[in-house]
């Protein structure tokens, strides 16, 4: 049976960090499908479609790496396209308080989701969306934290 894990998020913008877990998810599962996911509580920086191309770019060459989009809970959108499994990133224990919850929850709305947590590699745990947001919000160069060029991003200050 093919193993595909669903790695779940806002990627607003996708990190240097997002990157490290998917890469060294391939080696865990056959399939890992990048799902972007409407915040209703959160305005984004970077336009969804926008978002899904960049990260396509990025993964390029990697053929067990897919992108898409959607909307309603997690654990739904995993039974839908067949993953067994979320992938997420800690970088920290304020991270695993928090992704704890919520692989608690998803747990309960799809009985056959399990959560695989990977840390973060050391170099990359300081590197989070909304700090690289408030980064480029205010002009600064923020092409160390991520993993495509920094005129990816039309529309927008280089980023």
């Amino acid at each position: 049976m093919k193993r595909i894990a669903l790695f779940p998020g806002s990627f607003d913008p996708f990190t240097n960090g997002h990157l490290d877990v998917v890469m060294r998810g391939t080696e865990l599962f056959d399939e890992i499908i990048i799902a972007i996911g409407n915040n209703s509580s959160k305005q984004r920086y970077i336009p969804v479609e926008q978002m899904v191309k960049i990260i396509e770019s990025v993964f390029v060459g990697v053929p067990n790496v897919k992108v898409a989009t959607y909307k309603g809970l997690t654990a739904e959108y995993a039974r839908e396209v067949g993953a067994k499994f979320l992938l997420r990133g800690l970088r920290n224990t304020t991270d695993f308080e928090y992704e704890n919850t919520i692989a608690q929850a998803n747990r309960h709305v799809n009985t056959n989701l399990e959560t695989v947590f990977l840390i973060t590699s050391p170099p990359l745990a300081a590197i989070s969306s909304s700090i690289i947001r408030e980064i480029h919000r205010f002009g600064g160069d923020v092409s160390d934290f991520i993993p495509f060029p920094t005129s990816a991003i039309a529309g927008s200050a280089e980023l």
